[in-house]
């Protein structure tokens, strides 16, 4: 485990530039040969005088050689020697259940070395982070292991030491890191492998599937609203106008409703089919598209229109570059 440091910019009310330091953590991994360090996205975006910090307190300058926001992933190669260097291994997260032992390894408030356990609670969940510009990060894991600010980028290890996802702390409804209150993260370690080769190569990595809808998760009560006995999907709210779903012909809703709180359109296709397979939510909706699509890619989508089933083909796109970075 390193401890990943850097000074971030921001801009003021007045258009001045300031510096704020960015403590983070990362880990040593061996690819195809050179040794190199992983940490989150967010923990370097924009950053300047990249360090690791490794645990005999020797500190190196380190480079971003590939970053994804959409993943919140960045690989650093460094000026560290090879004697500093000792490479994780990372396994496939394919095989994990909910109830797995789990060890996150990190610095969080600062504190370098610092290990909490836990158990994996949920998996394919779906969330967002501020560098990601609205759209989402798939497929990833929940777990009861403390996850606190300076965690981020740290190895979420398995019971026999080897890496299994990469912790993050930073949720969409905060504007910096906070305690996770029992609710942990972490990007799998199968995009991990998925995405390496791609930022090492190119430094970035451009294969997210893009189906260019916004949509809410169907329940009892919206489904009463709309008379329609299907409680489970994604009704969709919008349709990006030239985006894949709209070339396609898929529906949003129209008629404006307000539903336990929540201000929505109802009215529109409910997508509850990709390729056969179910689709309970947004969290199944972004987790399969991840790991099973590409962009260029036609998949049949099943939705519920009028209550009718009727299945449309889709051509994904490419997801575009998020506004924020």
């Amino acid at each position: 485990m390193v401890v990943v440091e850097d000074l971030q910019p921001s801009i003021d009310i007045l258009n001045q530039v300031s510096y704020s330091q960015v403590l983070g953590s990362g880990f040593t991994y061996n690819f195809n040969g050179d040794d190199l360090i992983v940490t989150n996205f967010h923990v370097v975006d924009q950053g300047v005088n990249v360090t690791v910090t490794f645990e005999d307190g020797n500190t190196y300058t380190a480079k971003v050689l590939g970053s994804d926001p959409y993943a919140d992933l960045a690989v650093l190669s460094t000026a560290a020697p090879q004697s500093e260097l000792v490479p994780l291994t990372i396994v496939a997260s394919s095989t994990l259940q909910v109830g797995d032992q789990v060890i996150a390894i990190g610095t969080p408030y600062g504190l370098a070395g610092s290990m909490s356990t836990g158990i994996i609670s949920a998996l394919n969940r779906t969330i967002t982070e501020e560098t990601t510009g609205g759209f989402s990060i798939a497929d990833v894991i929940q777990t009861t292991a403390d996850i606190n600010p300076g965690n981020s980028g740290g190895p979420l290890l398995n019971d026999q030491g080897q890496v299994i996802g990469i912790t993050t702390a930073i949720l969409s409804s905060s504007n910096s890191e906070e305690p996770s209150e029992g609710l942990g993260f972490a990007i799998p370690s199968d995009t991990i492998l998925r995405e390496l080769p791609s930022l090492v190569a190119t430094g970035s990595y451009n294969q997210h599937p893009y189906l260019g809808i916004e949509g809410t998760d169907m329940t009892y009560d919206i489904a009463t609203a709309m008379k329609t006995s299907v409680t489970y999907g994604v009704l969709i709210q919008s349709v990006i106008s030239g985006g894949p779903a709209d070339k396609a012909g898929l529906k949003a809703g129209t008629t404006q409703a307000t539903i336990d709180g929540n201000n929505l359109y109802l009215g529109g296709d409910i997508i509850v089919s990709i390729n056969g397979n179910r689709i309970r939510n947004t969290d199944d909706l972004s987790t399969y598209l991840e790991e099973n699509t590409t962009p260029g890619q036609t998949i049949t989508v099943t939705v519920i229109r009028d209550n009718q089933s009727v299945n449309l083909s889709v051509v994904l796109g490419t997801r575009p570059a998020p506004s924020s970075s």
